[in-house]
C-alpha cells in the first residue's frame, strides 16, 4: 500500500485529479475506521474524514515527495480529532424543558454504541461490550495507541509518527493500554 500510496501522492502533487480520487479509495476505509474508533460516532467520523482530505488537499504543497504519505496523512487524520475533540469540550449543551440535554443523550447512554454495534459483525456481544466499554475507559493516549497498534494494526514507529510522539512513548502507551485492558477485562484481554 506505501508504494501504491507515494506513487497515487506524487501523481496528485503533479496535478493529476483522477490520483487524489484513487488515493481516497486506497486511504479513506482505514481512516474512516481509525477515526470511528477515535470519535466513537460513526458520523462525526465521517466528517473528520472529509476534514482530513481537505486538509491533505490544502497543504498537498507541503508533502515531501517520494515520502511514504500515510502517515502524513494520519497525521493530518489525528489532528483534525484532536481539533474535533477540543472544539466539542469547549461546546455549550442546551437543555430541553424537561431538562434532557437530547443532542448527548444517546451518547451518555450508549444508545449511539449500540446501534453502531448492531451493524458491526461480531461473536459475541458481551464480551465486545465489555472490550469496547474497557476502550473507552483507557485514558486517550493509551486508547489511541491500543486502536492504532492493535485495531488498526499499525506498527509502533508508524504509530509514533501519527501521534506525534517518539517511538519509546508510543510502545510505553501501548503496554500501558493492554495492561489496563487486560485489568478492567479480567485477564481475558
Amino acid at each position: 500500500m506505501t508504494a501504491e500510496a507515494t506513487t497515487l501522492m506524487l501523481r496528485y502533487c503533479d496535478g493529476d485529479p483522477g490520483a487524489f480520487r484513487e488515493l481516497y479509495a486506497l486511504l479513506a476505509p482505514r481512516l474512516l475506521g481509525y477515526l470511528a474508533h477515535m470519535a466513537r460516532d460513526r458520523a462525526v467520523a465521517e466528517d473528520l474524514l472529509q476534514h482530513t482530505f481537505l486538509k491533505v488537499h490544502r497543504a498537498r504543497a507541503a508533502y515531501v515527495r517520494g515520502a511514504d504519505p500515510v502517515p502524513w496523512i494520519y497525521a493530518i487524520a489525528h489532528r483534525t480529532f484532536l481539533d474535533e475533540a477540543r472544539r466539542s469540550q469547549r461546546a455549550i449543551a442546551r437543555v430541553d424543558r424537561e431538562g434532557e440535554v437530547p443532542e448527548v443523550a444517546a451518547t451518555l447512554t450508549g444508545q449511539e454504541r449500540a446501534a453502531a454495534e448492531d451493524a458491526a459483525p461480531r461473536h459475541d456481544p458481551e464480551v465486545a461490550a465489555a472490550a469496547m466499554a474497557a476502550l473507552e475507559s483507557l485514558p486517550p493516549q493509551q486508547r489511541e495507541a491500543v486502536i492504532l497498534t492493535k485495531l488498526d494494526g499499525r506498527s509502533i514507529a508508524e504509530a509514533a509518527e501519527i501521534a506525534g510522539t517518539t517511538p519509546g512513548a508510543m510502545k510505553v502507551r501501548a503496554h500501558r493500554g493492554y495492561v489496563a485492558l487486560r485489568k478492567l477485562l479480567g485477564g481475558a484481554a
